[in-house]
């Protein structure tokens, strides 16, 4: 079973998604924000990392360049999942390091074909 972490301050968008990829058959770690999501990818190496942008105490662009600067992190996929549906951001999101971008709301199969992708080329 492929452990994910997704990194989501809010509860409800952060237990619904962690209910929907366990049924699918993934074990999935929450963190609440940026510093706890590089916290426990460093801690818990998962198989890939779904990173929410606009978080507290540490952003998701700042904890996506952390974590690619980072060689124990470095190999992790991340895939941004933002409500910043701009090419600005999502330009912003692949220059801090990202491996792949998806809008909210989530649209689960699509969500799950970025997640096979990055999780078949590592």
């Amino acid at each position: 079973m492929q452990t994910i972490l997704l990194v989501e301050d809010n509860e409800m968008n952060r237990d619904m998604l962690a209910r929907r990829l366990t049924r699918k058959g993934f074990s999935v770690i929450t963190a609440e924000d940026g510093q706890q999501g590089i916290d426990y990818a460093i801690e818990q190496q998962p198989a890939l990392i779904l990173m929410d942008l606009s978080l507290p105490v540490v952003d998701g662009w700042e904890a996506t360049r952390q974590l690619k600067a980072n060689i124990a992190t470095k190999h992790i996929p991340i895939i941004v999942l933002t409500a910043h549906a701009m090419k600005a951001d999502e330009e912003k999101a692949f220059q801090a390091g990202c491996d792949d971008f998806d809008t909210k709301p989530v649209m689960l199969e699509r969500l799950l074909e970025k997640m096979a992708k990055a999780l078949t080329s590592e």
